[in-house]
């Protein structure tokens, strides 16, 4: 396994280097007005001289040699339009734990509602609680999420008496963004566990544990709810970043603070040195999501051999 981990782990290097040089290449194809905030009202000279200060004059592989350098430092650069002349960690630091604090516990709310609604799905198949989770599954992924995100925020904010402006220390301020960023991933979740637990029920195992006279609780919370959990939880630390990422509207709607609208502003801003930051975090978030999910599964289930040549990964 250790071989396999530091084999991962180079190709997640080489992974962000490419996505690195891919969007540092892409952003100096842009307008040079964007890296100047008054563009219109500097001279031909000092533009220039701007130009120069900041390496854009050199060829393309210079550039990319120097960015490598500073991020080798942990020199994540400087803020030109965004904030000017303002350190990108500067920006970044009071967004960043706010963002994942939203997430986590989006993430687990929609374990908590999600799980025992599939297992609830799986045990009762095709009566109540599959026909009513099945709708609600239906019902988050054929209905833009706007609408219901907006249904939340009109309607919570009267019952909860909560104010417009989001204030990070008021614990009732979370309630509506988390359930809101929940619902997708608790559909998902449902929705996998049901169909994973429904096609474990028909393994022999299953058959042999009743013939021996284990109840169906044991047989389904023993048995084929942790086979059937094994494949899922590998996508739970992706979902994690998917769930940061996709609060770029929850943010928005609630005023909040966090990373997930930043990402859209500095790109309308062309602000090159945060959009490279932003990217390299969200890169390097989902590649070790992927990595830690490999591993859980393991953890879960020693049968599995992570690099093995017969049955591996």
């Amino acid at each position: 396994m250790l071989m396999y981990m530091l084999k991962r782990l180079f190709r997640a290097l080489g992974t962000l280097v490419l996505i690195l040089i891919i969007v540092f290449v892409l952003l100096r194809q842009m307008p040079v007005e964007g890296y100047f905030p008054n563009y219109d009202k500097l001279s031909r000279v000092a533009i220039e001289n701007g130009i120069r200060q900041l390496g854009l004059d050199q060829p393309m592989p210079v550039q990319l040699w120097r960015m490598f350098k500073s991020l080798a430092k942990g020199d994540l650069g400087t803020s030109r339009v965004y904030r000017n002349n303002v350190p990108v960690t500067t920006i970044l630091g009071p967004k960043i734990p706010i963002s994942l604090k939203l997430g986590t516990l989006a993430i687990l709310l929609s374990l908590v509602m999600g799980l025992p609604m599939g297992i609830l799905m799986a045990q009762y198949k095709g009566r109540f609680f599959d026909h009513f989770g099945t709708a609600f599954v239906v019902f988050i992924q054929a209905v833009p999420a706007a609408v219901y995100y907006l249904f939340i925020q009109l309607y919570g904010t009267t019952a909860l008496g909560i104010k417009m402006l989001f204030n990070p220390n008021d614990w009732k301020m979370w309630i509506l963004p988390v359930i809101s960023m929940s619902l997708g991933n608790t559909a998902y979740y449902a929705m996998w566990v049901r169909r994973y637990m429904v096609d474990e029920s028909t393994r022999d195992y299953v058959q042999l544990a009743k013939i021996k006279g284990l109840s169906q609780n044991e047989i389904m919370f023993k048995h084929i709810f942790r086979n059937a959990f094994v494949p899922m939880i590998q996508y739970l630390p992706t979902s994690f970043l998917n769930t940061i990422i996709g609060s770029i509207y929850i943010e928005s709607l609630y005023s909040i603070p966090g990373m997930g609208g930043l990402l859209v502003d500095v790109i309308k801003r062309q602000d090159n040195t945060m959009v490279q930051a932003i990217v390299l975090l969200f890169a390097t978030v989902g590649i070790i999501g992927l990595i830690l999910g490999d591993m859980a599964m393991v953890a879960l289930d020693p049968r599995i051999s992570l690099g093995s040549k017969k049955g591996g990964r």
